[in-house]
């Protein structure tokens, strides 16, 4: 019996060692794990597929190569092979070509960015080329002609046209949006042709058969510009602008001749009528110039208007000084039918 209790004896210390062995190394282990942070990071390849790892390594470079994992020459990881990584960060392998973009983690506030949309960002960039049509616009010059004046007249001497260039663009694409345009090149195809207009300077009194077209005419009324009517009441002052009467006299005679057949050749209005050679002071004298600019009455202006708005005092052709000849005097000149001179 004493044999049998020292057998049990030393099974029992036997079993004590292993036992303490055992928790020595369990605590060890506990110890170790302890000491070594392990993290779980996803590790996504070129060709989509993912695995997550628990590693204890924090560098991208040894946590690839704990996990046999080989960077081909036109590859690249991201972030880069240098940089730390800590838990819930994942490790994409891309083509170096691709755009960069940084993956988001989980922020501290709790904001979270899914993977899908932050790997839309990694999508490959495509470059195209294209031709554009454009119109270059013409453009519009203008020339001063040699002339004197107080009116400006323009004259179109060519018509513009407008060009046309091609522009051929490099365009880069992601997402299938425009992220990048550059010219390449432009070619003009048809040159644009610039319009040119000639600007002269003419005077408002034209000749006496230009301003015979140039008159408005109608139901025995004609209308001038303020330059032209100037000069009618200044013709008609130096002809008889004593009163209203004399002046309205003068201007009838002009207006009977402009709307008389037989006077037609020398003009078709008063004006043409008092410029006409050898007729009236316009063409014998140039006293005629000291009444313009208004230098004349109210009654002259005011004469004047009215006979243009048909307004007569008499049915005469022509007039002459007051003296020995028979004829109706009105206001300072003796008013009779036109001589066969006149008719010349």
């Amino acid at each position: 019996m004493k044999v049998k209790s020292k057998e049990n004896a030393s099974i029992s210390i036997m079993k004590i060692l292993c036992i303490s062995i055992i928790l020595i190394l369990i605590s060890g282990i506990g110890v170790m794990a302890v000491s070594a942070k392990l993290n779980n990071v996803k590790i996504i390849l070129q060709n989509g597929y993912e695995m997550t790892v628990l590693t204890s390594k924090t560098k991208v470079s040894d946590i690839l190569e704990e996990n046999n994992i080989i960077l081909e020459d036109d590859e690249k990881s991201v972030p880069g092979l240098d940089e730390e990584v800590s838990e819930e960060t994942s490790i994409v392998i891309k083509n170096k070509s691709e755009q960069e973009v940084q993956i988001a983690q989980i922020s501290e506030t709790g904001v979270e960015t899914s993977l899908d949309d932050l790997l839309k960002n990694y999508a490959p960039i495509t470059e195209k080329i294209v031709v554009e049509q454009v119109t270059i616009p013409y453009e519009t010059i203008t020339k001063e002609a040699t002339g004197s004046g107080d009116e400006t007249r323009n004259k179109v001497v060519q018509n513009g046209q407008d060009g046309l260039k091609e522009i051929t663009y490099k365009i880069k694409y992601q997402n299938e949006t425009e992220i990048e345009k550059t010219v390449l090149s432009e070619v003009v195809i048809k040159e644009p042709v610039n319009k040119i207009v000639q600007i002269q300077k003419v005077t408002s009194r034209a000749s006496t058969t230009s301003r015979s077209t140039a008159v408005s005419y109608g139901g025995g009324k004609w209308s001038y510009s303020a330059s032209d009517m100037d000069l009618l009441c200044a013709i008609t002052a130096q002809e008889c602008g004593s009163s209203y009467s004399g002046a309205l006299a003068v201007i009838t005679t002009a207006c009977n001749r402009a709307e008389s057949a037989k006077w037609k050749s020398r003009g078709l209005d008063p004006l043409s009528q008092y410029k006409a050679k050898g007729q009236f002071c316009y063409s014998i004298d140039s006293h005629w110039k000291r009444k313009l600019n208004g230098k004349y009455s109210s009654a002259v202006k005011q004469a004047v208007t009215d006979a243009l708005n048909g307004k007569r005092n008499h049915s005469y052709l022509s007039f002459r000084a007051a003296g020995t000849h028979s004829g109706e005097l009105i206001g300072c000149l003796l008013y009779t039918s036109p001589s066969p001179r006149d008719c010349s």
